[in-house]
């Protein structure tokens, strides 16, 4: 075979063929090192004796549509100069490996846009074998990832597996790379995060979290001297999730049929932002379901103005527009109103210092769904360590997300 299709294609190119042929449908290139080339794996002196050969068989990249093996004879060799008897290097293979680096590569890029079972139904070998070279690549790029650079963080959970199952995770918003993993979703899921920050923690300015109290106190405690940020779109999620409890409530108290029929067919309507609600139908739909319903109109109205924390122009007027907006959901009476107001009020101070910072979850919520794409692209997960690794390179496009 062309010494030049040897090198390029197949990534060979200390070894001579000797022959070509076939078993069954599949292609078998016989290898040899020339003698001439032969030189100790150790101290590379060409002072050697031949001392036996046995035959490797290597998976190569396909040629054509024919699976294709490189059986090289690998020499024992025996150095005059420092007096190591060892086996001559394999240059295309790493280790022990059974297949080339040339084929480890192809897997690789075909993992950019095919999953673990396409791969290794159309390499023809089985899944562990892709699983592993993938797990290989992982290891080697994503195993300690950087922490050192790390500036302003982002901290979240999500669903492994039903059943309240959860992962940690910490992302770096300056890249958006996942940087820590941890196992649950409370205080003690950050333990090891912490323990390899180190002396990097006071570098962190900023930190951005949802309104788990769990992790607030972590951060509070951790990085006295960064700055907590509560994600925006998780306060107004809760007061949505308020709004809908209110509605339920009403429509449970209310004894007109027509009226109960009108609270129940209003929910989309009432948890949409709206400025978004341009069909006049719906608009008229909605305004006739407030108009019916004091405590409603009043709750909706208040998800409304709540948005206005965030638009302001100063920190002091935002202080100003989040007080008031407290001081009427108390005077409501109206119950999940109140309790609204005094979560609001209980993180207040990490409400406001968006102002300092202007950091959101918004990153490690798209992270969130390419963490659920994954999850369907691979059938769940067999090895706990290869998931972990893969979400360290989910912004890696030679793997596939």
């Amino acid at each position: 075979m062309n010494t030049s299709i040897m090198q390029n294609a197949l990534g060979v190119s200390q070894q001579d063929c000797q022959n070509l042929r076939y078993e069954g449908n599949n292609l078998v290139l016989e290898i040899q090192t020339p003698k001439e080339k032969l030189c100790c794996p150790v101290c590379g002196s060409h002072n050697i004796n031949r001392n036996g050969s046995h035959i490797r068989r290597f998976v190569s990249v396909p040629i054509g549509l024919s699976k294709t093996y490189i059986d090289m004879r690998v020499q024992r060799i025996q150095c005059h100069d420092c007096g190591c008897i060892k086996q001559e290097n394999v240059a295309f293979a790493k280790g022990k490996r059974r297949h080339t680096i040339a084929f480890a590569n192809m897997v690789l890029d075909l993992s950019r846009f095919a999953t673990i079972q396409d791969i290794s139904w159309f390499l023809q070998v089985s899944w562990d074998v892709v699983r592993n070279i993938q797990m290989e690549f992982l290891q080697s790029n994503y195993s300690n990832p950087d922490l050192s650079t790390l500036r302003r963080i982002s901290i979240d959970e999500f669903a492994t597996h039903k059943g309240h199952v959860y992962k940690t995770i910490v992302v770096d918003l300056d890249n958006g790379h996942i940087v820590y993993v941890g196992d649950g979703n409370g205080k003690n899921a950050l333990d090891g995060f912490w323990e390899r920050l180190g002396k990097d923690k006071e570098h962190i300015q900023a930190v951005c979290t949802d309104l788990s109290a769990a992790y607030t106190r972590a951060v509070s405690e951790h990085l006295p001297n960064a700055a907590l940020v509560v994600d925006h779109f998780h306060v107004t999620k809760l007061m949505n999730e308020k709004l809908d409890l209110l509605r339920r409530q009403l429509w449970h108290v209310e004894k007109d049929v027509n009226k109960r029929k009108v609270i129940k067919g209003t929910r989309w309507l009432l948890l949409r932002n709206g400025n978004d609600i341009f069909d006049h139908a719906h608009r008229n739909r909605l305004e006739n379901a407030l108009s019916l319903n004091r405590p409603l109109m009043i709750a909706y109205y208040l998800k409304e103005d709540l948005k206005e924390i965030w638009n302001q122009c100063s920190k002091q007027k935002a202080k100003a527009v989040l007080d008031e907006w407290v001081k009427q959901a108390i005077e409501s009476k109206i119950q999940p109103l109140m309790k609204m107001a005094s979560t609001i009020r209980a993180y207040k101070t990490y409400i406001l210092a968006w102002y300092d910072h202007y950091i959101t979850n918004g990153t490690i919520e798209g992270i969130n769904n390419k963490i659920k794409v994954l999850k369907r692209q691979i059938y769940g997960f067999r090895n706990e360590e290869y998931f972990k690794l893969r979400l360290y390179a989910l912004h890696d496009r030679r793997l596939r997300i």
